[in-house]
């Protein structure tokens, strides 16, 4: 079993390459059965790709240049995405299950109602992201990602690892972040330092936050 650890994560990734499991390439990921299996998908730009009360299971989706993207009730287990720019991404209502995103770009997603369980988004832009009523239900990480200005409301991301991102105005709402590892991250342009309760740092970032918790009451400096 492929696995990879950061911090206190340790992620089961997709294992696409062993002895025995051929991926068959297809033109489309629509299915009259509702499940598309041991598949590969990609090197193609689209207009939009929507898919609605479909299971993605043990494939490979790279190269995807879509300028639209609608995903309702998409399950995905076993699957990794890389190199693809999901344009103005709406997904909702789905699982994830030992999925990989890798450099993949995903500016201005909308990502509600999802459930997170061994998910790994590596190199990845997520700028302007709305992440809303996201589950992490297993292990989950964001390593060396991109999240200007992307925000995170009602989102559970209890025990999940942020490594080496880029965090200038991502903006934590309401939500549960106990152990959340923020280590190795640079923490002084955060929003809502409030509410992230019980998550995990290392000591030099303590004068991060502070700097963010300043700025964002709009506290002034100064000895005037």
């Amino acid at each position: 079993m492929a696995t990879r650890t950061f911090g206190h994560a340790t992620i089961t990734l997709p294992e696409l390459d062993e002895p025995g499991l051929y991926l068959s390439n297809v033109d489309s990921l629509d299915s009259t059965r509702g499940t598309v299996q041991d598949f590969a998908y990609g090197d193609t730009d689209l207009r939009s790709l929507d898919l609605t009360q479909t299971q993605l299971v043990t494939g490979r989706l790279s190269g995807i240049r879509a300028k639209r993207v609608e995903f309702e009730a998409v399950n995905l287990h076993g699957v990794e995405i890389s190199d693809s720019e999901l344009g103005s991404a709406r997904w909702t209502e789905s699982k994830l299950t030992r999925v990989h995103f890798r450099d993949c770009k995903l500016m201005g997603a909308a990502l509600d109602g999802l459930v997170l369980d061994d998910v790994l988004f590596e190199g990845c832009k997520l700028d302007f992201a709305t992440f809303e009523k996201v589950r992490v239900t297993g292990p989950v990480a964001f390593i060396g990602c991109v999240l200007t200005e992307a925000t995170f409301t009602d989102c559970d991301l209890s025990d999940a690892v942020f490594t080496d991102c880029t965090l200038r105005l991502t903006e934590f709402g309401t939500g549960r972040y106990r152990n959340l590892d923020l280590r190795e991250n640079d923490l002084s342009a955060v929003r809502g330092v409030a509410n992230l309760a019980k998550v995990r740092i290392d000591p030099s970032q303590q004068s991060d936050l502070a700097e963010a918790l300043v700025d964002e009451l709009g506290i002034t400096v100064g000895d005037d």
